[in-house]
């Protein structure tokens, strides 16, 4: 039975836990249960604080777990991604008071606060710089005002909270995150049953990334239609009843299915038509 951790909680729990069920997966209905068993997929689900996924996995207790890369990273757990789920996308930036240090290269001698330290430690390594970085839990943006620190690493998403604590944002970014499927660093453990996992997974982001979309063109305008819509290999085209029409069947990403069809109806296309994808296998 395959042993996989998923957050408990947080930023990530929720779409984990969305993605696992429209993968065909069964999910709690408790938020206190916290193991479930999906006997008719042969899966174990650990419910686990998103920050002791890593360490979990990297010990070989669970096989795969569900984390934020920044996590992952911040934990130096025996673990790797293997693979981007599109979902709880954050950076990792450094902030100070306006009219301070602007660079990473003028840390040197500073105190850093962040709920990051692994990652913070390492970048600044990265940088050849020394400093001092403090570990917090939370609302690391305090930490200049009380004295801890004088720069901070904190996820931005907008800036907003940064800016209200008089903060502002300074230097490339540290670290671009998203939830990952993690592993142990040269696992093979259960490989066939993750590859199984990996592309559930991976049908989901497909279905949810394209539509199925439809449509009638005159046979001498289809290598144009096609032009528009080619699909992920290539369109299924099949005659129509009325001569000289023909149907053409794609693939085309939800964000620009209203794009094409416009333009397909202006090059002469009819009956044009998109539908969800509920699953896929590519």
């Amino acid at each position: 039975m395959l042993r996989i951790a998923v957050p408990n909680k947080g930023s990530l729990s929720e779409p984990a836990a969305a993605m696992l069920h429209e993968a065909g997966y069964r999910q709690r209905k408790d938020r206190r249960e916290l193991v479930l068993i999906d006997q008719e997929n042969q899966v174990e689900f650990f419910y686990l604080r998103p920050r002791d996924i890593a360490i979990y996995v990297g010990s070989g207790r669970l096989d795969i777990g569900i984390t934020g890369r920044d996590l992952l990273l911040d934990s130096r757990a025996d673990a790797e991604e293997i693979m981007e789920l599109g979902f709880a996308a954050s950076t990792l930036r450094y902030a100070t008071r306006p009219g301070g240090v602007t660079d990473v290269r003028e840390f040197g001698g500073l105190s850093i606060a962040t709920s990051f330290a692994g990652v913070v430690a390492g970048h600044l390594a990265e940088h050849n710089v020394e400093a001092s970085v403090v570990h917090l839990d939370g609302a690391v943006e305090t930490a200049i005002q009380l004295g801890v620190a004088e720069v901070i690493a904190d996820v931005v998403e907008t800036g907003t909270t940064l800016r209200n604590a008089g903060l502002e944002i300074i230097g490339a970014p540290i670290l671009e995150s998203e939830a990952v499927v993690i592993r142990r660093v040269g696992g093979a453990s259960q490989e066939i049953k993750v590859r199984q996992f990996l592309r559930r997974l991976q049908g989901v982001l497909v279905a949810r990334r394209y539509v199925m979309m439809d449509y009638d063109i005159r046979a001498e305008l289809v290598d144009k239609a096609v032009a528009l819509t080619p699909g992920l290999e290539s369109p299924t085209v099949s005659p129509l009843h009325d001569q000289g029409w023909l149907a053409v069947r794609s693939m085309v990403p939800v964000q620009d299915a209203q794009r094409v069809m416009d333009e397909l109806y202006d090059l002469g296309a009819r009956a044009i038509l998109t539908t969800g994808i509920h699953a896929a296998r590519l």
